[in-house]
């Protein structure tokens, strides 16, 4: 009998409800706050910036949100998108664990960031919305909006992190031929970005600096909104197709996961995948207790070597203060090709979550991440993106376990998007052209003691920083 490889879903199978963690969390999520009044932001303050109803979605305490019927058809495009069994990768592991992955690079832009770019831009849109400007990093959620745009009529502006703007010509490419208009960042068109030019031409940009372009941009401009791919409920919540999917798609081979992993930037493809079954665990109903472990790179540790404090979500500080695990936001990366990764902060849900230890952290660097995705595209056939081979690597070390073992442990992972715009990465690998980057620690320090001499009343870990180095 021929063994299945993928689980396929109908289109009638797509979630009609969103999932949120946020009356499902072990304690209430700390709120933003604005710094000068030091007070919990008012969902108005926000509207500024965003659609009100992507505000309302933010503070919900509704468990399941409605997912419209216009998202839904955007949806049909890809989703359902295939769980398959990596019978291959788990041949060459010899491995007794059974090994399966559900694959966001079937979309259009290769990833798992429409699910929220479609709904973001319809919300808008329905607002009277005109143009949204956004961020980007390597460029999978700068696509997606421009994807997203481009389907409902609107106009984007992307201000793409200046490093990943010359590493990845064809994602900005991409998003032009979607109509997008891409600026590297720091750019010329805000007075943020000219003040950083000023200063350091040869600024490389970060993720923090886009967003304060992104953020300036669609503050002084009337009909124009900013959206976020990551790090805010909204997103994340939007991203719970991907795990409610998978949830069916167990339930057609009869199995549930021992453990999930996924990559980490900000945290929206990993919370995506897990966060329904989390659910499961929580309301009683999960068949078994399943591990939780997020990946991310050593060169922005923002979990396994930052700190869990109030800090700015950009570097211009023009976002409210977020209680999040942080680098700092004077965070600059190093230009590893993980572009999605390299993000200073992550979401606040997931960061409630590690530190309650309900979510494992590991960091890894990446040469052995490149090792890792070689391997998996020579067993499976698929070359992933940089992200997601994050969580390959840690994949096939909880593989190895088994084997040393004998257990037969049920693995999924999320391999939140192909790398066929990635390949210039993979002929740095192939060539001996990448090293691994470590973070120094020192950094760490130095710019959260200038986070809290900016904030002395800020209180928590950063107290520890100052006191202990």
């Amino acid at each position: 009998m021929a063994r299945e490889c993928k689980i396929v879903l109908n289109e009638e199978d797509i979630p009609r409800e969103w999932y949120n963690i946020l009356p499902d969390l072990p304690e209430p999520l700390p709120p933003p706050i604005n710094p000068t009044t030091r007070s919990p932001v008012k969902p108005e303050e926000l509207e500024v910036i965003f659609a009100k109803e992507l505000i309302r979605q933010e503070t919900s305490r509704d468990r399941w949100i409605p997912i419209p019927e216009e998202v839904r058809d955007v949806y049909r495009l890809w989703r359902p998108t295939p769980l398959y069994r990596a019978y291959r990768l788990e041949k060459l592991l010899k491995t007794p664990a059974k090994i399966y992955f559900k694959y966001e690079g079937v979309s259009p832009p290769g990833s798992h960031k429409p699910n929220t770019a479609v709904a973001q831009a319809y919300y808008n849109l329905k607002e009277g919305v005109e143009r949204l400007t956004t961020e980007t990093g390597a460029g999978q959620w700068g696509s997606a909006l421009a994807f997203a745009c481009m389907l409902f009529g609107m106009k984007s502006t992307i201000y793409m992190v200046k490093v990943s703007y010359d590493q990845k010509p064809y994602r900005r490419i991409l998003m032009e031929a979607w109509g997008a208009e891409v600026l590297p960042s720091p750019s010329t068109r805000t007075e943020f970005g000219r003040k950083l030019l000023e200063k350091d031409p040869d600024n490389p940009g970060s993720l923090g600096i886009a967003i304060s372009e992104a953020i300036e941009d669609a503050v002084k401009n009337p009909r124009t909104k900013y959206t976020l791919g990551s790090v805010l409920t909204h997103v994340l919540i939007h991203q719970t197709v991907i795990g409610l999917e998978a949830k069916k798609q167990f339930e057609v081979i009869d199995d549930y996961p021992d453990v999930i992993v996924g990559c980490i930037g900000g945290g929206s493809s990993f919370s995506g995948l897990m966060w329904p079954f989390y659910y499961d665990k929580v309301s009683g109903k999960a068949p078994k207790d399943t591990e939780y472990i997020a990946i991310e790179p050593t060169a922005c540790p923002s979990i396994t070597q930052g700190y869990y404090t109030y800090d700015h979500g950009d570097t211009a500080k023009l976002t409210p203060l977020i209680k999040m695990y942080t680098l700092g936001h004077s965070f600059i990366p190093p230009p590893i090709h993980a572009g999605g990764l390299r993000y200073h902060g992550k979401a606040p849900t997931l960061s409630l979550l590690a530190k309650n230890n309900l979510v494992k952290t590991r960091a890894y660097d990446q040469v052995k991440v490149f090792e890792a995705a070689t391997m998996f595209a020579r067993a499976e056939g698929i070359i992933p993106a940089p992200e997601p081979s994050h969580a390959i690597k840690a994949v096939i070390d909880e593989s190895l376990k088994c084997r040393e073992t004998g257990e037969e442990k049920t693995i999924l992972f999320l391999l939140c998007g192909h790398g066929l715009l990635d390949l210039k990465a993979f002929d740095d690998y192939l060539r001996d052209k990448l090293s691994p980057y470590y973070y120094p620690r020192e950094k760490v320090i130095e710019a959260l003691r200038e986070l809290k001499a900016l904030y002395p009343w800020i209180n928590g870990e950063l107290d520890k920083v100052v006191k202990q180095g």
